[in-house]
């Protein structure tokens, strides 16, 4: 009997046929199952990002006095001994004299030997010194605070440095915060106005406020007897608030 030969199919057919099977498969599956599509290049988010700042001046209202007591003496506990009772002296007149003792904090104590001598290596005596720091709530009482400092600690007196701040700058900080915000929102709608586009929507927010610490001023380190009458004038701090805003472009 004889054997049926096998039919070939011509190759360009084979693969037709394999193409069409392999497309009724895919079109069977669940879509999600499948890569995700591609975003159109017209779908993609246009953004802008802008920095804006803001400022605000305010007086300041307190004074901090960085006040020490500095004693030579040929022995160590002597010149300590003797700056503490000075100290001790200085603090309770300023606390009797209505300065409140939370307002008043010990900022440094030191001893350090005194050197002599054509080599520079001979210990004649050693200086001692304790820092307090007095905070002033009243700028007006300032110069009678002086005064008191340097009638109770005398010669020993030192007057490092004095600091204006604000204690209270919240308002300041708001105010600042919005003008930065506004600043920021008018830079964007400009570039908006430029690309021929509508400002969207904010994105993201994010701030950061500006180096504005209180401000030091150095005082003359000798006797502060003279320092009693030096009127003090605040004169004006700023506050300040930088921020980041990312606008949608539409």
């Amino acid at each position: 009997m004889p054997i049926a030969g096998r039919a070939k199919l011509p190759t360009r057919l084979l693969v037709l046929a394999v193409a069409g099977l392999a497309a009724a498969v895919l079109s069977g599956c669940d879509a999600k199952s499948g890569p995700p599509l591609l975003p159109a290049a017209d779908s993609e988010l246009r953004q802008v990002t802008v920095v804006g700042s803001g400022e605000v001046q305010g007086t300041p209202d307190t004074l901090t006095i960085n006040a020490a007591m500095e004693i030579i003496a040929p022995d160590a506990a002597g010149a300590l001994n003797q700056t503490s009772e000075l100290q001790r002296t200085v603090i309770d007149a300023l606390v009797g004299s209505g300065i409140d003792r939370k307002d008043i904090n010990t900022s440094q104590v030191s001893v350090q030997p005194q050197y002599t001598g054509s080599d520079g290596m001979t210990i004649n005596g050693y200086r001692a010194a304790n820092s307090i720091d007095i905070k002033v709530r009243q700028l007006n009482a300032a110069p009678q605070v002086f005064s008191l400092i340097a009638s109770s600690g005398g010669n020993a007196t030192r007057i490092n440095n004095i600091t204006l701040a604000i204690e209270d700058d919240s308002q300041l900080v708001r105010e600042a915060r919005a003008r930065a915000f506004n600043d920021a929102k008018s830079r964007a709608e400009q570039y908006a106005l430029l690309a021929e586009l509508d400002l969207g929507q904010v994105l993201s927010i994010s701030e950061a406020p500006a180096a504005n610490p209180p401000v030091p001023y150095p005082a003359t380190r000798g006797g502060a007897a003279e320092m009693a009458a030096v009127p003090i004038e605040p004169g004006q701090q700023t506050v300040g608030f930088s921020v980041t805003v990312i606008y949608e472009l539409i």
